[in-house]
């Protein structure tokens, strides 16, 4: 059992920036990839970026690509979303999801990943 708890989440106006946190307890070390998903207006729960620990492999969505940046502490288990210039379209619900890899290659996939945080809300007024 893998427990995911995220935290940084807040209200903040386009253009700014936000850190979101997932830290991860429990059997953490029998999972690999580490992933962040949004649920935002479309009511679906789409990739943002994901990690895989064993090879330091990175994957972002085309739409957060060049302003949101993860980065991981292994000391700390956690794994971070660094979000620059924000949009109102980037207003969601953001999840932490954690699985296997592919071989070293995390998934954009959200089927792929067993365990996941509840969530912390980020939002952007225009």
């Amino acid at each position: 059992q893998v427990i995911l708890r995220e935290s940084g989440g807040g209200l903040v106006q386009t253009g700014d920036s936000l850190k979101v946190s997932c830290e991860a307890s429990g059997h953490s070390a029998s999972v690999d990839a580490m992933g962040w998903f949004r649920l935002g207006v479309r009511k679906e729960r789409e990739f943002v970026a994901a990690i895989a620990k064993s090879t330091g492999t990175i994957f972002y969505a085309d739409s957060v690509k060049d302003r949101f940046t993860l980065s991981r502490d292994d000391a700390r288990d956690t794994v971070y979303l660094q979000m620059n210039s924000l949009k109102p379209e980037d207003t969601a619900l953001y999840y932490c999801a954690a699985g296997q890899s592919l071989s070293g290659t995390p998934s954009r996939i959200r089927s792929n990943y067993d365990y996941w945080g509840r969530g912390t809300q980020v939002t952007v007024s225009a």
